[in-house]
């Protein structure tokens, strides 16, 4: 594990001391990886400096892993026609990230300067939404004839691999007009007769991807098949590119994140660019932030006139008030568990719209079996503390309805959600959790004045 802090020192030093040799030599002893959390401690202006250092090839490479606003910052500190040339170098799927993150004008000011092939290939990239498999694609594919001997393909990936900078996974076998008939892998060809048919060794039962997909059923498809690559494919099963493991390694790490960022109530919706909640500029921040708790507050208004309604049973026992928070709390927290399990469970696959009641049964009968445990205890605790039996009941039953209450609507809302076509993350912001608490005080409000009519 490398310590970035002393190597930032150092590297800070060498440009002070304006050593330039000495400075690509240290950023050329580093995998483009490591680079990136370098670039990410320094200065924009020492970014410069040390960016201008690195030979095309490995600058070309870092860019493909840095964040979307640091690739576009250093491209265009840089002469234009040097920052065309890093972008020819790259893949064409993350040429058409950087390009897509751009002004219009700026990116096709780039891609008239790329190669002619490159830019038309790219361009065509640009046109697919940037979250379908069209957008994430890689158009260069090694593809070979039905007629193609194994030797033939295994000639044809010596002559093509480096020269095209291509994925190495799987071969797929087209026709004359590019219609994906079959797939074979590396393992396959190395291991088959060099004088057998393609077609004899290839799979035609072919797993694929159509341009439109979305990346949640781009990654499930993945997850179920765990495959290295999907071919992607139009209307007419024309191969158009592949979409590669780590490509899906982006989308689940993207999907997580605004599903973390949408269970917490913040709109990721609201800002172009996800970074800017974490780092970027406050009014963002800020705008991404605030329309849940508007909503949070006109639901914590509900709570609080709910209260006002029972104002009588307070003005006569107010000594319930202490337990509130006790109650929603509680409550809270349970509902939360049982949206978080069944969003995960929605999002994994690991459940359906199929099996709702069972998991909705099941979840509001451990609601139950817990709320028994924790009712009985606060009833013996606020017996003994208060004196009070009544009250020691009240607060105890009220306990396990509640309970039992905030793990029903934990469970149903995410599947409503799902059935409706919305995102079911949604389901653990703040304003289901404000429902719980609503329901919860009425539940304890009306066991408290059923409570106190008895004992007046």
């Amino acid at each position: 594990m490398i310590n970035i802090q002393s190597i930032v020192e150092r590297i800070r030093e060498i440009i002070n001391d304006e050593n330039s040799r000495q400075l690509k030599e240290t950023l050329e002893g580093f995998h483009a990886a490591d680079l990136v959390d370098i670039f990410a401690e320094i200065t924009p202006q020492e970014r410069l400096a040390c960016f201008k250092q690195l030979d095309e090839d490995k600058a070309s490479d870092l860019l493909e892993y840095l964040p979307a606003q640091l690739q576009v910052e250093l491209l265009g500190e840089i002469d234009e026609e040097l920052a065309s040339r890093l972008i020819a170098k790259m893949p064409h799927d993350e040429a058409a990230d950087v390009l897509g993150d751009m002004e219009e004008d700026e990116s096709e000011s780039y891609l008239d300067k790329l190669p002619h092939k490159f830019s038309s290939e790219v361009r065509e990239l640009l046109t697919y939404n940037e979250e379908s498999a069209g957008g994430i694609m890689n158009p260069v594919v090694l593809t070979v004839n039905a007629e193609s001997e194994v030797k033939d393909v295994l000639d044809t990936i010596r002559i093509k691999a480096e020269k095209d900078n291509l994925d190495l996974y799987y071969v797929y076998v087209v026709d004359k007009q590019s219609h994906l008939l079959g797939v074979a892998s590396l393992r396959k060809l190395l291991t088959s007769p060099v004088r057998r048919k393609i077609t004899e060794i290839m799979t035609t039962d072919i797993v694929r991807l159509h341009v439109d997909d979305r990346q949640d059923y781009i990654a499930d498809e993945f997850m179920k098949y765990q495959f290295n690559a999907l071919p992607v494919v139009d209307l007419y099963n024309r191969l158009k590119g592949i979409v590669t493991w780590d490509d899906v390694q982006d989308i689940v790490e993207e999907e997580t994140t605004e599903e973390i960022y949408t269970s917490s109530g913040i709109a990721t919706e609201m800002v172009e660019d996800e970074d800017d909640i974490l780092s970027g500029n406050l009014l963002h921040a800020v705008k991404a932030r605030t329309p849940w708790l508007f909503i949070t507050l006109i639901g914590e208004f509900a709570a609080v006139n709910v209260a006002h309604h029972f104002d009588y049973t307070l003005k006569f026992l107010s000594i319930i008030a202490i337990f509130m928070p006790l109650l929603t709390g509680l409550g809270g927290n349970i509902g939360t568990q049982s949206i978080t399990l069944i969003v995960r469970g929605l999002s994994t696959g690991q459940l359906s719209l199929k099996s709702a009641f069972h998991h909705i049964l099941r979840e509001t009968a451990i609601g139950l079996i817990i709320g028994i445990l924790f009712g009985t205890l606060v009833t013996l605790v606020t017996w003994g503390w208060q004196h009070s039996v009544g009250l020691g009941i009240v607060v105890g039953f009220s306990m396990i309805v509640n309970m039992m209450c905030a793990t029903l609507i934990g469970t149903c809302i995410p599947f409503v959600l799902k059935k409706i076509n919305i995102d079911p993350a949604i389901a653990s912001g703040p304003v289901i959790t404000t429902t719980i608490d609503v329901v919860g005080l009425l539940i304890y409000f009306n066991c408290a004045t059923v409570y106190l009519l008895h004992i007046r």
